[in-house]
């Protein structure tokens, strides 16, 4: 299959029974509770001491997509059995076709290493792998799988509301362009779909959509631990006709579903229910491929950029952000309040049963 892994990084013939039933076959909370508790009961102290971080801890929110060190624990540094459970674990989170992806942009770094001469840099098993908290069914607390070109972050709050934003997913190559896997195009849908839909406008939508004759060279939001709404820009989902809007559908759909079904039909409910008429697509850059090209879709409560100009237009990064919701941020917010609100409640209880003894 074209788009198969270029290695089997977590021993895939292994963990595949684990991933795509055992862990179908509970809850989101469940199932990413019991594959992380499994992952770290095969860790050693050191490895633990590496992988695992306080739910508070500051790293929590430090997150990047360049080849750089991190905090967790690598692919590297695991064995064979390790692997495989850390696969689980990322799947447990992800739809099948985001566990693609994922483990495709990882083994993407043999063919970037051999392309740069052997760069030593470009190591399929430099990704790693944190723990926030007590991983509990119903407990709150976090995972990370992080490393060039990929970010997954998410966040569990009382085993049952879910944040999987920040997410970057990227490729460079975008194309393969010769070799074994000549042809191999990781974010294909991304690109295709995007430019596609910028395709279908006449003349008067695309002088509303397009709002730059050239494309930024890099994401605009970058790796902000926060962001807040751009600049409003492009054309409304109000002025599209029904064809283009299922396109554009069919876009944010390709973001939010790299995420298991649970997670992203929650966080479709949500984009749905803040409007579509507040919903805007923008365009930089040229129509065609090989020509330098940037687009985001922006509503009121989330944030989607594409860009693809390095490289010779042949080098894509992505992210999805949630303005009230990264890091889970606005469901804890809400779940800090609430307990607040029942511990106040238990005090006020107290004192008059206090009171009547």
């Amino acid at each position: 299959m074209k788009n198969c892994p270029l290695a089997l990084i977590f021993c895939i013939g292994m963990a595949l029974g684990l991933t795509s039933e055992a862990v179908r076959a509970h809850s989101a909370g469940e199932a990413m509770a019991a594959a992380a508790d499994q992952w770290l009961a095969s860790l050693d102290a050191p490895q633990r001491a590496a992988a695992v971080f306080p739910w508070r801890d500051d790293e929590r929110a430090h997150w990047d997509y360049v080849p750089r060190p991190r905090k967790g624990l690598t692919i590297k540094a695991m064995t064979t059995a390790q692997r495989g459970l850390a696969r689980a674990l990322l799947a447990s989170g992800l739809s099948h076709r985001g566990l693609e992806k994922a483990t495709n942009i990882m083994a993407l770094e043999l063919i970037l290493r051999d392309l740069e001469g052997g760069n030593p840099g470009r190591d399929q098993e430099l990704y790693y792998f944190s723990i926030f908290g007590q991983p509990d069914p119903s407990g709150t607390w976090g995972w990370r799988v992080e490393g060039h070109h990929l970010s997954v972050n998410v966040t569990i709050v009382q085993g049952e509301l879910f944040s999987g934003t920040p997410s970057f997913f990227g490729s460079n190559p975008a194309e393969v362009k010769a070799g074994p896997r000549q042809g191999l195009r990781i974010l294909a849908e991304e690109e295709d779909l995007g430019r596609r839909l910028v395709a279908s406008l006449n003349d008067a939508q695309k002088r509303a959509a397009i709002m730059a004759a050239t494309a930024p060279r890099e994401i605009i939001t970058g790796s902000q631990r926060k962001v807040s709404p751009l600049k409003t820009a492009g054309i409304a989902a109000a002025h599209l006709t029904p064809p283009q809007r299922d396109q554009l559908v069919a876009l944010i759909k390709t973001y939010v579903f790299r995420y298991r079904t649970e997670m992203a039909e929650e966080d479709w409910r949500k984009i749905q229910a803040a409007g579509w008429d507040r919903i805007y697509f923008a365009w930089a850059g040229g129509l065609q491929r090989g020509e330098g090209h940037y687009y985001r879709v922006q509503g009121p409560t989330f944030l989607l950029e594409y860009d693809n100009t390095q490289n010779d237009a042949n080098h894509i990064h992505t992210v999805w952000r949630d303005f009230e919701n990264d890091f889970g941020a606005d469901l804890l917010r809400r779940h800090y309040q609430e307990t607040s609100h029942h511990r106040s409640e238990e005090r006020r209880v107290g004192k008059e049963c206090r009171s009547r003894w």
